[in-house]
């Protein structure tokens, strides 16, 4: 397969890839290398890792990042409710208790999250870290291995390797800077939101039977308002939400009813201070410079 294949396999199954990005997702999964997509929310960085699990007719393993995981829920823990209770068991028979501990302390017990859970898969999953840098500085540590070896080590077990080794993606929104040395063991796709042109394609992939008219004017819109003062701009999936809402809603024009359109507006903007920042009269000039 080469990227330009990929790209197309990718845009068939609805998902946009721009030249790099497809390179980038190409090299990954032909040197078996980890991709780190790093780009403002809603770019279309988690969707990626979905499309490609569904495109290698694989599983995908989602493991989202936030601030406090650890290995207990990232790697694996021991199941403690059922070793106490083989230890209550074990503890009247002395002979039995000397080895209760080794006993414990085995696969029996062990409850593999998504980390181990995809290094242990019978056929290489797409396992998605997504948004890691939302994770601690401390977390990284506990993903090198992972990322150089696919391997985790497991003290009462030892070291568990991969038996295929799963394609991996991890995302990030530049929530903090991430280290050298998990940045050294990925290659690296920065992306942007798309431009008119992809962005259209992109509808048009999802939302086929669109009068190109009113496709036109939903990017053009969507466009323009990424270029105003807001705290978050609205991004791929937003605008494909939009654009279900108007066909929905039977609009034809975005010109037509300037009161129902601004209603429509909860799908793009989704705090109250970008609501304010885009009364009727801003959504009319918008809306204006798109047709």
């Amino acid at each position: 397969m080469t990227w330009k294949t990929l790209k197309g396999d990718l845009a068939r199954l609805g998902y946009v890839a721009s030249d790099d990005l497809a390179m980038a997702l190409h090299l990954s999964v032909t040197l078996g290398k980890p991709l780190l997509l790093e780009g403002a929310a809603g770019v279309g960085k988690t969707e990626l890792a979905k499309v490609l699990a569904t495109l290698l007719d694989t599983r995908l393993i989602r493991l989202q990042c936030y601030e406090g995981i650890d290995a207990s829920a990232a790697i694996y823990e021991w199941n403690y409710q059922r070793q106490l209770l083989s230890i209550r068991a074990s503890a009247e028979n002395s002979a039995d208790s000397e080895a209760a501990e080794d006993r414990i302390f085995s696969e029996k017990y062990l409850l593999a999250r998504p980390l181990l859970q995809a290094i242990r898969e019978e056929r290489s999953p797409v396992l998605l870290l997504d948004e890691v840098d939302r994770a601690d500085e401390e977390f990284e540590a506990y993903l090198l291995e992972l990322l150089s070896d696919f391997q985790v080590t497991i003290p009462e077990l030892g070291t568990i390797r991969a038996t295929a080794r799963p394609h991996v993606i991890l995302t990030a929104n530049g929530t903090r800077d991430l280290s050298d040395a998990l940045r050294r063991r990925c290659l690296y796709s920065y992306v942007d939101y798309p431009d008119r042109e992809t962005e259209t394609a992109i509808l048009k992939a999802h939302m086929p039977d669109l009068e190109a008219r009113l496709a036109a004017q939903i990017v053009g819109v969507v466009q323009a308002l990424r270029k105003e003062e807001l705290e978050k701009k609205p991004g791929v999936a937003e605008m494909l939400d939009w654009a279900a809402a108007i066909a929905g809603l039977g609009i034809n024009d975005l010109s037509d009813d300037p009161v129902t359109l601004q209603a429509t507006l909860v799908c793009l903007l989704k705090t109250r201070a970008d609501r304010d920042a885009v009364p009727l009269e801003v959504q009319e000039r918008l809306v204006g410079k798109a047709a």
